[in-house]
């Protein structure tokens, strides 16, 4: 096979049942929110508020995961987030164990979610005992419901106040906090938009689920239709890159298959020109940066012990931002592709970096150096 054949295999690739494994291994590792609350406390709405999906409820699309808790992939087809919801709470014996043993390792926060008229939370407070006491959730996140049901406002302020306190005096220390009313008729006073940017501090991901903000062309708005997708590719290729020396094969296999799927989108069949074009016009040095570091990253996940952890995580979060930013850029050549019109190789160049530098993890000792990183 010649280098042009080889080029438009890639793009065009057939199926590959050695990545089944991988995708597997991506859904067996989906970032996890779990939510904490006795029955009624909105979480069925947050859930909603979060995936714009008005149909989600406790129960429909919920699939049991332990004995006391129920799960929800989000978006189902392609899932990139995992919902877990404590159904068992209100019960005398419910043990906790069961619940932190399947959020531990994935578990992005713990949503405590507590009604503001509903100073009652001794089923919360136990639970949150165990959960403490087990050392193994370390992001917490408490979410006030229903605010606007307490009319008067310094009553109000007080049963924030006093669920906040019950909540810190178990955890032993100050948490961060919002409050909504998923029912309120103005969007200004639900809170939604605050809980979404709390929750994105912990997860990035999350800020990229909402299709809801204005887009200035065209383009724009049909990436918005394949953003998901292009997600679900960079999961695939960070779970891949958790496993030692699979990275380096998996992950440009899982981006040409995502090359592959938005050129069907757009009615576009990539070929050696179409591709020395695209790769072109997001600079002559892509291709070394992008072989080099990908190159390097799986090389550290052999190291022993660093490989083990510190290797294999920076790996999969470059991975799934490299990924990413691929789609990004991707999408928006195939547009003018189909569109006839002349692309800005600088614009393009742009937004691939920006896409890029957002999900890419930041150093925490010189986090100012990270949005001028020589990524690819």
């Amino acid at each position: 096979m010649n280098w042009s054949e080889r080029v438009s295999a890639w793009a065009n690739p057939s199926k590959n049942p050695e990545l089944e494994h991988v995708f597997a291994q991506q859904a067996q590792s989906l970032p996890i929110l779990w939510l904490l609350g006795k029955t009624g406390a909105g979480k069925s709405s947050m859930i909603q508020a979060l995936t714009g999906d008005s149909k989600i409820a406790i129960g429909n699309g919920f699939q049991p995961c332990t004995k006391t808790a129920n799960v929800y992939d989000y978006p189902q087809d392609k899932p990139l987030l995992r919902f877990l919801d404590t159904r068992g709470l209100s019960e005398a014996d419910y043990d906790a164990r069961e619940d932190i043993a399947a959020c531990e390792d994935r578990s992005h926060a713990l949503l405590i979610v507590m009604k503001a008229d509903d100073p009652e939370q001794s089923d919360v407070i136990k639970a949150l005992k165990q959960i403490r006491a087990s050392g193994k959730i370390h992001n917490y996140l408490v979410v006030h419901t229903g605010v606007l049901q307490v009319p008067d406002l310094i009553q109000r302020q007080q049963a924030i106040a006093h669920n906040q306190a019950q909540v810190e005096k178990i955890l032993g220390q100050k948490l961060e906090q919002v409050v909504v009313d998923f029912i309120a008729e103005d969007p200004a006073e639900s809170g939604v938009a605050e809980l979404k940017q709390a929750l994105a501090n912990l997860l990035p991901i999350l800020a990229e689920f909402s299709d809801e903000q204005l887009h200035a062309n065209q383009e724009e708005k049909n990436f918005a239709h394949l953003k998901k997708e292009v997600l679900w590719y960079a999961g695939a290729a960070a779970a891949s890159d958790v496993l030692q020396a699979v990275g380096l094969v998996a992950v440009p296999s899982i981006q040409g298959k995502m090359l592959h799927s938005l050129g069907n989108q757009y009615g576009v069949d990539w070929d050696k020109k179409l591709l020395t074009e695209f790769a072109a016009a997001l600079g002559t040095s892509f291709g070394i940066k992008y072989a080099t570091n990908l190159g390097l990253r799986q090389l550290a996940k052999l190291i022993p012990v660093y490989g083990q952890t510190i290797g294999a995580a920076t790996a999969a979060s470059l991975s799934f931002a490299t990924t990413y930013a691929l789609g990004r850029a991707a999408s928006k050549y195939l547009y003018h592709k189909t569109q006839g019109e002349q692309l800005d190789e600088i614009e393009l160049q742009d937004l691939y970096q920006q896409a890029l530098t957002k999900l890419v993890p930041k150093p925490k000792n010189d986090s100012n150096d990270a949005a001028n990183s020589d990524q690819p």
